[in-house]
């Protein structure tokens, strides 16, 4: 996740005319070409360094998948939900990498896809992810997650509609965006030492079982 951050800072870095967290996407930073671009709201886009941060999306996606395999079993308790809010995180990973492959300049429909995985699925997998965590993790950490759910779909709803509160086109993008990418930092660096702890209370018992 982190590296998601310091290639979002190198990439905007390289615009001639300076980016915007308040004006622009952040999907403008993976724009291939040089344009104008009408909507939602007009802007001049020129990332000379669009490669890299499509290979970040790409990354992004692949390593969130990657940590709700390893760590969901840490975090998350057996059943349906648990298994929703999983299905829903792992395909906000996916969406990531169809975004990373297609700009919105080059292949919008697929990256408007990649989109709607991330900000409609992965912030409805994190309020179902916070109705299915494990007895054993911290209340604070439960809601936390299901705040966050929250309000990143609700800045999902008012990105749509184009209402952003005064923080601009981008700023409601990121409201709705980044909750996400935070709370699966957390949880990935909460969730390894338990799922540690779990495989070394399991290798005591596995031996006592070889040796009866």
């Amino acid at each position: 996740m982190v590296q998601f951050f310091v290639i979002h800072r190198i990439t905007e870095s390289a615009w001639a005319r300076p980016y915007s967290w308040a004006r622009n996407n952040i999907s403008d930073l993976g724009n291939a070409h040089c344009a104008l671009q009408p909507q939602p709201a007009p802007r001049y886009i020129c990332s000379p360094d669009h490669g890299l941060m499509n290979v970040s999306f790409v990354a992004l996606g692949v390593l969130l998948v990657v940590g709700v395999a390893l760590t969901g079993g840490a975090f998350l308790r057996r059943g349906r939900v648990a298994s929703v809010a999983r299905l829903l995180l792992a395909g906000a990973g996916v969406g990531f990498v169809l975004a990373g492959l297609a700009p919105a300049d080059v292949n919008e429909n697929q990256h408007v896809l990649g989109a709607l995985f991330i900000m409609a699925g992965g912030n409805t997998g994190l309020i179902v992810a916070g109705f299915g965590m494990a007895e054993h993790v911290p209340t604070h950490l439960r809601w936390g997650t299901i705040v966050l759910g929250a309000v990143a779909i609700t800045g999902f709803g008012l990105f749509l509609s184009g209402h952003y509160l005064g923080l601009g086109m981008g700023g409601m993008e990121r409201v709705a965006a980044l909750p996400l990418l935070l709370w699966a930092l957390t949880v990935g660096v909460r969730g390894l030492p338990l799922r540690t702890g779990r495989m070394r209370e399991a290798m005591p018992a596995a031996r006592l079982s070889r040796t009866d």
